[in-house]
């Protein structure tokens, strides 16, 4: 690729979400889905109109929403349960610790408009600290769809495997990177390849990845682009070979830098095969109001933040 890329589709990993749902719904009878009073924002009213005897509402009470949706799963049902990250995650943590993942319930959490994405609503609803604060629990797998065709992999993948999932999805119409979906959603994987720099992104920033790829082209810059879609538990070796054959990791995140996948990777690194790091994530700042894409410029969440920092990387090798 060594034009500019663009983008001719953008679909909601949300609304990937609540299709899915109905359509495992119509498979399954065991599915039940649970929601914290925002299902017309999560996308979960797709299954409440289609299953309104397997759906529960259970207001805007996050904790409840988790200790219920445990005590469903343990009579044997496979329980979804959605309302938006940062409340979900924030409010609901210590049910998801000591009573989800402790007992290894099979509950999937599958929490929206995370991060900047949210944008108008504000800071105090834009999640840039839930990937940290979750992936810390033991037991409990993380994952982060690219676009909303890995989405709907990803949450038959998590209806399909037992075990506690926390999956984090958008807000905002995001690009369409896989017309059609044949990996494997809990491995992460390289979408295109290179022999100078590895970026790891993921979520939106896959999208500012492989942009930030062509951008790099144009310059002679050879760059790597890795989907990591899923955060934990996550595959070391993959880290450590790809940082192996090109020498240089940026990684990408719609997340603060502080515990997110830039984290994961450098402590990986560290441990095992220390190399020279940029991390592309909100620094250690609260978000704001404002349309989320340019939020995400503001942030400094983008393909030039991206290409920049690989671009620094390459000169010290």
């Amino acid at each position: 690729m060594t034009e500019e890329l663009t983008f001719d589709e953008y679909a909601s990993t949300r609304n990937a979400y609540g299709e899915t749902l109905v359509a495992l719904g119509s498979e399954r009878q065991d599915i039940i889905v649970l929601d914290a009073d925002l299902s017309s924002s999560t996308q979960t009213k797709l299954f409440s109109t289609r299953f309104p005897e397997r759906f529960f509402n259970v207001g805007v009470a996050e904790q409840n929403l988790i200790d219920i949706s445990a005590g469903i799963a343990l009579s044997g049902k496979t329980v979804f349960a959605s309302t938006f990250a940062m409340f979900g995650t924030g409010r609901g943590w210590e049910m998801i610790r000591n009573t989800l993942a402790y007992d290894q319930l099979n509950v999937k959490l599958v929490f929206t408009h995370s991060g900047l994405l949210v944008g108008q609503d504000g800071s105090c609803h834009q999640s840039l600290e839930d990937i940290a604060i979750m992936r810390a629990i033991p037991g409990l797998t993380v994952m982060i769809p690219a676009d909303a065709n890995e989405t709907k992999a990803m949450i038959r993948y998590a209806a399909e495997t037992p075990g506690p999932f926390y999956i984090r999805l958008s807000r905002e119409k995001t690009p369409v990177l896989f017309k059609e979906y044949h990996h494997k959603p809990s491995q992460p994987f390289v979408i295109e390849d290179g022999e100078d720099v590895t970026i790891c992104a993921t979520g939106v920033m896959v999208a500012m990845a492989l942009q930030a790829r062509c951008r790099l082209s144009k310059e002679g810059v050879s760059a790597r682009v890795i989907n990591m879609n899923q955060i934990k538990p996550l595959d070391a070796d993959f880290i450590v070979k790809n940082a192996k054959e090109t020498g240089a990791i940026v990684t990408a995140e719609e997340h603060s830098i502080i515990g997110g996948i830039g984290s994961a990777i450098a402590e990986t690194l560290a441990e095992r095969h220390p190399t020279p790091m940029r991390r592309i994530g909100t620094q250690d700042k609260f978000g704001e109001s404002g349309l989320g894409f340019e939020l995400l410029e503001k942030y400094g969440l983008t393909a030039s933040a991206i290409a920049n920092a690989a671009k620094e990387l390459v000169k010290q090798k």
